[in-house]
């Protein structure tokens, strides 16, 4: 791989950033990525950047101070006189507050891409955005991958006979579609589900025909495991037998692991766009790796060839 290509990361998420630069076959950048004593983030690139094309990889899941590194570090890197930075952000946080759907609250996810922009990011690099649109937010190129090639290469050896991919919410129909079609035309079924609050879901009706069926749950996003935990009760309830989940991002807030497990759920399968901690690994969790995809992305950028045939 060229000299000029840098690869750093903040604290969120450090080790696969490492497994990134293994994929590469370069080193990890040096940065101090640390805090002063009153708390206050201090960032230092120890490494010269003149000239260089540069990603920094670092997820934007709370607390704020994961978003704040990724800014700081844009800055000192585009004040070091990189050639080009680009944003590797795994999980594209603030992106469920996408619309102004109620009176006086903000469009947080628009607001964030203005501070990317602002404090210099040439390009996005993300993978499974909440919703796609979020793309039009920005005025830099983005590109936005899609997890399900992970889950596809991991899911090779599943049973698929009398399978159904089910979509947990009528927003998340075509990813289903796309991943029923790639795992050889699979049926779909679909949640109706309605959100009288923020993170409690209320489970209505299945669409679609689950009983005497396995049913693999298709999300983005889980935090507090209320939407996929009401979907599987509502497709055990409608005569669904074995039920696996596919989840890109493990918020996995509060208590959620632990609901997971005691759920109808029997397999959750989710990537390492978030570091998980200890605690909330277990056998029940299985974490694959986004490495090869982001490093394949990287290396095509950095080359300036088409990053198009990741997109599916």
């Amino acid at each position: 791989m060229e000299e000029n290509l840098k690869v750093f990361s903040g604290n969120a998420n450090l080790e696969l950033a490492k497994e990134i630069c293994d994929v590469l076959q370069i080193t990890l950048g040096k940065a101090f990525v640390g805090r002063f004593s009153d708390g206050e983030i201090q960032i230092k690139i120890e490494e010269n950047v003149r000239g260089c094309d540069v990603f920094i990889v670092q997820s934007t899941f709370p607390p704020a101070e994961n978003l704040f590194e990724l800014l700081l570090m844009i800055d000192a890197v585009r004040r070091s006189s990189a050639k080009r930075i680009t944003a590797v952000i795994p999980y594209y946080g603030y992106a469920r507050q996408d619309k102004k759907d109620k009176p006086r609250v903000p469009i947080s996810a628009k607001v964030i891409a203005n501070l990317l922009e602002s404090s210099g990011a040439d390009r996005i690099l993300t993978i499974d955005l909440h919703v796609e649109q979020i793309q039009g937010f920005f005025d830099i190129p983005v590109d936005h991958l899609y997890a399900a090639p992970v889950f596809i290469e991991h899911l090779q050896d599943f049973e698929r006979k009398d399978l159904v991919v089910v979509s947990p919410d009528p927003g998340r129909v075509n990813r289903a579609r796309a991943m029923a079609k790639r795992l050889g035309n699979l049926p779909i079924a679909i949640i109706d589900k309605r959100r009288p609050s923020p993170n409690i879901a209320e489970v209505m009706n299945v669409v679609g025909e689950v009983k005497g069926k396995n049913s693999l749950i298709i999300d983005d996003i889980v935090d507090s495991g209320g939407t996929i935990i009401g979907a599987s009760e509502a497709l055990k309830r409608e005569g669904a037998l074995k039920i696996t989940a596919c989840c890109t991002h493990p918020l996995l807030s509060g208590n959620a692991s632990e609901k997971l497990q005691e759920s109808k759920i029997e397999e959750m399968i989710v990537t390492n766009t978030i570091s998980i901690h200890p605690e909330k690994r277990n056998a029940f969790l299985q974490v694959l790796t986004i490495s090869n995809l982001l490093g394949e992305a990287i290396h095509r950028i950095h080359t300036e060839q088409s990053v198009s045939t990741l997109f599916v």
